[in-house]
């Protein structure tokens, strides 16, 4: 085979063409991807300025850095980043993991459209975060439609079977340790002490040695069950963390009057956003200062305001701490339409419309839109938010039909479905920052859930292909053997018919028959 690089062979000679990943690179668009994700990238219109210049002639404006911006290196192609996110979330697999295993496998290498194999790495492995904060929710919603149309485009389901979805909701995770109280308010200590240092303020007692050892003293107070000495503890770390608070508000004011009146702070900030950070920290220290056992709205995490604490009646797991994520799944194939996280914790019921209006939009191109929604009763009071959907679940049973009845009892398969997602693509936990971080994580997941199907998919079609040649055979080896056994049957009839004239024949005896010459020797 003829290649560019005589020293260099080609993958697709290389591997097994049959393999289902090499199959799928084939059938992905990975056309209308590039498409739909170019406009992200493209460089930015720099707008005109003006200035005066001083020659010769004299003073005159010039304008100059209009156009387009050549800023940058290249950046990698656009259906390698996509691949990798693709495989990232199918294979369950960490930025650099993803990496390492992509340099060594010629098979994803492959499927992300390099047509010779490159023993190194793909690209650095932040830069795969920084593609996927560069698209959005918008261009992680189009990898995810590409999955559903190539399961249209291979025959892995019909297009009739999206209109009836069935929809439940889970909670994702955040990466976050579980919140203690007398943790929080030593985290809280730490991290406002460091961001009055960088924003140039000195402090006259940091309660560095003593917040470390109440930390220390509060678990072993709470493992004894000793409360009344834990409680006595989390009081001092509240006191200390007051003291600090109000020395470093007090030296701040003072510091932004200095430079009101013309003067200088004492030492300068080590960075522009070193003051912005000051009063960030500053902000969530009080709230976890002054939050108590049953508020509303308490802070769970420092470094991520918009955890949330959420029950779901789990006896394994009372409170799960993160944000809530709607999934829809087809019905009967169980391909998934659909995924969005909901901050806020909101009620079962006010999401549905949302999370069928995704789906709409995600299944717009193949005409066809969610005409019936299975859900559980959590979901109840929702038709009035969703008048063109019929929706289906447990508390309507008795005015259901019995093919309505029929469709109910598979409600439940969204269960592992949803086990499925969290242990083998990465929804179990969210290491992404912020609310835009647990939406991106969502859909990745999502999309990684539905290459898994596809990969499985074309193992199934590729099967059943063999499977129906071999009914041909059999079937027409059957014929065959009918038709061949009705002319042995005729044949033997034949057969059957002259022997029996034969045999009913009058032969002369032995003695006429020699008169008549027959053997006469």
């Amino acid at each position: 085979m003829s290649t560019p690089d005589f020293f260099r062979s080609r993958l697709d000679a290389m591997i097994d063409l049959r393999h289902p990943l090499a199959v799928l690179a084939s059938q992905l668009p990975w056309d209308r991807i590039e498409k739909a994700l170019a406009p992200k990238f493209e460089h930015q219109i720099r707008p005109v300025r003006q200035e005066i210049a001083t020659d010769l002639l004299g003073e005159h404006e010039v304008e100059f850095g209009g156009g387009l911006s050549n800023a940058g290196r290249p950046r990698l192609s656009i259906r390698l980043m996509a691949s990798l996110l693709y495989l990232k979330n199918s294979f369950n697999l960490s930025d650099e993991e993803l990496c390492e295993r992509w340099s060594e496998n010629v098979v994803w290498q492959f499927f992300s459209g390099v047509e010779c194999y490159e023993p190194r790495l793909p690209c650095d492995a932040t830069q795969i975060g920084r593609f996927r904060r560069a698209i959005g929710e918008e261009g992680l919603e189009q990898l995810l439609k590409s999955t559903i149309e190539t399961a249209i485009e291979i025959k892995a389901i019909k297009p009739a079977e999206l209109e009836r979805v069935i929809v439940d909701t889970t909670v994702q995770e955040k990466a976050i340790a579980y919140p203690v109280d007398s943790r929080l308010l030593e985290i809280a200590r730490h991290k406002v002490v460091s961001a009055a240092k960088r924003a140039g303020i000195a402090l006259k007692q940091t309660f560095a040695k003593e917040g470390k050892q109440l930390r220390r003293k509060a678990g072993g107070y709470a493992h004894a069950k000793q409360f009344r000495r834990l409680k006595k503890t989390v009081k001092r770390q509240r006191t200390i963390l007051g003291v600090v608070m109000r020395e470093v508000q007090r030296k701040l004011d003072a510091q932004s009057q200095a430079v009101a009146a013309g003067g200088q702070p004492e030492r300068e900030p080590s960075g522009s956003i070193a003051l912005g950070d000051l009063k960030m920290w500053l902000g969530r220290a009080q709230r976890i200062r002054a939050q108590q056992r049953h508020d509303k709205n308490k802070l769970y995490a420092l470094h991520a305001p918009e955890v949330e604490c959420i029950g779901k009646g789990k006896a394994r797991k009372p409170y799960e701490f993160g944000v809530k994520v709607s999934l829809a799944v087809t019905h009967k194939q169980g391909l998934m339409v659909g995924a969005r996280s909901f901050p806020g914790n909101p009620f079962d019921g006010h999401i549905l419309s949302a999370q069928l209006e995704q789906t709409t939009n995600l299944l717009q191109d193949l005409g066809r839109s969610p005409l019936q929604a299975i859900v559980d009763l959590g979901f109840r009071g929702a038709d009035a938010d969703n008048p063109g959907v019929q929706i289906i679940h447990r508390g309507k049973y008795k005015t259901l039909t019995s093919e309505q009845r029929r469709w109910l009892k598979r409600r439940q398969a969204i269960e592992p479905m949803i086990g499925h997602t969290k242990s083998d693509n990465r929804m179990d936990r969210c290491w992404l920052q912020g609310a835009l971080g647990d939406a991106l994580h969502a859909l990745s997941c999502a999309a990684g859930y539905n290459i898994r199907w596809l990969l499985r998919a074309i193992v199934r079609l590729a099967a059943k292909r063999p499977s129906y040649a071999l009914i041909e055979l059999v079937l027409w080896a059957r014929i065959s053997g009918v038709c061949l056994v009705r002319v042995l049957l005729g044949a033997m009839g034949s057969m059957r018919g002259t022997i029996g004239r034969l045999i009913g024949m009058q032969l002369p005896p032995f003695g006429r028959a020699l008169q008549l010459g027959w053997g006469g020797y």
